[in-house]
């Protein structure tokens, strides 16, 4: 065999070699694209949205404590006190109204923002505000000048505001020797009277910029005095011996 026929055979053989480590890399690189793309799809597919569970439903709030021991307690007693032959004889609450009077609102209206805060805390419920029905020359009152604020209480809200009015606010009046039995005004209704309102847990003293009073109604359905002091008296009522 001649030096040329021997070359010939070494560079086809080289040629042969060369083109099948590059069909072999592309075959890898191809290999390696679609396993790439494979790998990248699969989050994809794993991290679909799983379906919501329903949300469980809220558990209803608890009656208030002074309403259940009325229906227990109180109604079996005051029907045998006062010889009830039906239970819708027993008197019973119908509404608590907070009435804060502002007379310095005539010269600083800005009172009555922070009335109307500091009830809304108190009753749980946002006031109205009360404005003057007519004009006073000697006490410089126009008509319609706001003049204090004044929220009425039913159900729940009337039950829970007294439940803290006899066990939390009235024990931190200062020198507190009980509630006058003198305030009821012969149809069932009774009214106190709180100089401070900063007697209500609810307040934040530090926030007060000025001390004031409110007269507080409890309306009930008794016919008499006597059948209205022993049910408030029955509920808790500190009054004086």
């Amino acid at each position: 065999m001649s030096k040329q026929e021997a070359t010939g055979k070494k560079e086809s053989a080289g040629k042969k070699e060369s083109a099948g480590k590059k069909e072999s890399a592309g075959k890898k690189e191809s290999a390696g694209k679609k396993e790439s793309a494979g790998k990248k799809g699969a989050p994809a597919a794993a991290s679909a949205p799983e379906p919501a569970e329903p949300a469980e439903p809220a558990e209803p709030a608890p009656p208030p404590r002074l309403r259940e021991k009325y229906k227990q307690d109180i109604v079996p007693t005051l029907m045998k006190r006062f010889d009830y032959t039906n239970p819708n004889q027993v008197p019973r609450l119908r509404k608590i109204v907070l009435n804060m009077g502002l007379g310095e609102a005539v010269a600083n209206p800005k009172i009555i923002d922070s009335a109307v805060t500091e009830m809304t805390a108190i009753a749980g419920q946002k006031p109205v505000v009360t404005r003057s029905k007519k004009s006073i020359a000697n006490f410089k009152l126009r008509q319609g000048l706001p003049i204090g604020v004044m929220v009425t209480l039913r159900k729940e809200r009337m039950w829970e505001f007294l439940d803290r009015l006899v066990t939390l606010s009235l024990p931190r009046v200062r020198d507190f020797r009980g509630v006058s039995h003198r305030a009821f005004d012969g149809a069932g209704n009774y009214t106190l009277g709180l100089k401070e309102q900063i007697v209500f847990p609810e307040i934040d003293f530090d926030k007060v910029d000025k001390v004031k009073g409110m007269n507080i109604t409890i309306v009930t359905s008794a016919g008499t005095n006597e059948e209205a002091k022993e049910l408030l008296g029955q509920l808790g009522m500190p009054f004086r011996s």
